[in-house]
């Protein structure tokens, strides 16, 4: 089984990390499109025509099953997707929610995300699917501050604490009894911890890189590999495999040793 992992960026390393500790034996291929990033910035049809083609550079790499980390591109293109491959495909939103509908008893549940993604309002239908309310705030410093690589940086926990502050009153203003909060962002489970500190510990912190591994180890089956046999990981990147290398290593949490360049076009 060959999996593809497509993200905009390096976030999605967050979710191929999960992955290869869910299902350790598969072939992995992952597609960073630093070269057209930030999908936010973007219309519903540009990033669903930048989205379709890089899925389908995926499925042409021999990927059997893709996972579209990007949560922009869960949000705005899915659909798109799906119309346009061959093969499943899974995206990050539908994962954080069906976890978030496994982990509330209130119904009530807290969403991190960028602006981008909050502006969609992808999780708030989703949850709504599932019968919950939902709470979407946007946080749109922690991006920069984790690829500055200022994970324990005061201004990082400074910053966390005013977006978590605010998010909790606000939830409240509206009648939330939350008790489920779901990290809409790839990035964000290099902050987990920070951000469970500042919770009460009735709050679950629902990280949708581990979820979206769950669901999809649940999905498909992976048998061990022969012991003379070892899986294929493959990186590809649409712009500086140098900065993809760096950065990537943080979310990946290992080494990159090769990072293909790739030219998907305008």
């Amino acid at each position: 089984m060959k999996i593809g992992v497509f993200d905009s960026g390096f976030g999605g390393l967050t979710v191929l990390r999960a992955l290869l500790d869910r299902l350790p034996a598969a072939d992995y291929v992952y597609l960073g499109d630093t070269a057209r990033l930030p999908y936010g910035a973007k219309s519903q049809a540009t990033v669903a025509r930048y989205a379709v083609s890089s899925a389908g550079f995926l499925v042409d790499q021999g990927a059997e099953y893709l996972v579209i980390a990007c949560n922009t591109a869960s949000a705005l293109a899915l659909d798109a997707i799906r119309d346009a491959v061959p093969v499943p495909v899974l995206g990050v939103i539908e994962t954080g929610a069906n976890a978030a509908k496994a982990s509330t008893q209130s119904g009530d549940v807290l969403v991190i995300a960028t602006a981008a993604t909050v502006e969609s309002h992808a999780y708030a239908a989703a949850c709504r699917e599932r019968e919950l309310r939902a709470y979407e705030k946007a946080c749109p410093l922690l991006v920069p501050l984790i690829e500055e690589g200022w994970i324990d940086h005061r201004v990082t926990e400074e910053v966390l604490q005013i977006y978590l502050d605010e998010l909790l009153a606000e939830s409240a203003n509206v009648g939330l009894n939350p008790d489920t909060l779901v990290l809409g962002c790839t990035h964000y489970p290099l902050l987990r911890a920070h951000i469970e500190r500042r919770l009460d510990p009735a709050i679950r912190v629902i990280d949708s890189a581990d979820s979206t591994a769950v669901q999809v180890a649940a999905a498909l089956a992976v048998p061990a590999l022969p012991n003379n046999l070892t899986p294929e990981r493959s990186f590809y990147a649409t712009d500086s495999v140098q900065k993809f290398r760096r950065l990537g290593v943080r979310f990946l949490g290992q080494p990159m040793d090769r990072v293909q360049l790739i030219d998907l076009g305008g």
